[in-house]
């Protein structure tokens, strides 16, 4: 690598630091380029020579997010009782965990919009589909003689259960729930929905 291009690299490897930081501490509403610029000590018009745009910038921030939430669930699949009920149950208490523990970035996995006729490029698609096989694999094992697409819906299904009670749970308005409280319901909720599947 030639010393431009690892110039290059680090650069927007601090711009996307920063940006993560930025996200934080603000959400999406608190990322500026001309600010992200002035931290890594480049010109304003410099950052969109490192990121195609801010799309980009946040895909890459949401890629970190992706990639330590696939390791908090990782370690919960695996950090308890082999039994894929207890483990599911685990995971989702997990996933809870991780949105409030890193709220702002958790938000904005799902609320950043790409610009109009943009797709999600692939690459960002396949990270957020790889998360999935921490409740597949378990089911799988739970119900052996479903279909892949069986599987699949009821992963999704699952997901969307827990992630709709995270969301709403730790939203700061008057619905807010205890986060003690609020990993209890989870917990019985992913029980009642196994035992009504099986």
């Amino acid at each position: 690598m030639t010393k431009t291009l690892e110039r290059r690299a680090k650069q927007r490897e601090a711009l996307v630091i920063a940006a993560e930081s930025a996200i934080s501490a603000k959400g999406l509403a608190g990322l500026k380029s001309r600010e992200l610029a002035a931290e890594i000590g480049v010109a304003n018009g410099a950052v969109f020579n490192l990121v195609e745009d801010m799309d980009e910038l946040i895909l890459r921030v949401g890629s970190r997010t992706l990639a330590r939430l696939d390791a908090v669930l990782s370690a919960a699949e695996s950090g308890g009782a082999p039994s894929p009920a207890e483990a599911l149950v685990r995971i989702a208490v997990a996933y809870c965990d991780f949105a409030a523990d890193n709220l702002e970035l958790w938000r904005a996995l799902f609320e950043h919009r790409m610009a109009p006729d943009k797709p999600v490029p692939e690459w960002a698609v396949e990270e957020q589909m790889n998360l999935f096989r921490h409740i597949y694999h378990p089911l799988a094992k739970l119900f052996p003689t479903w279909s892949a697409d069986e599987l699949g819906i009821t992963a999704r299904s699952l997901f969307a259960a827990v992630h709709g009670m995270v969301s709403l749970g730790l939203e700061q308005k008057l619905i807010a729930v205890p986060v003690a409280a609020l990993r209890d319901e989870i917990a019985t909720i992913v029980k009642a929905t196994l035992r009504g599947l099986s």
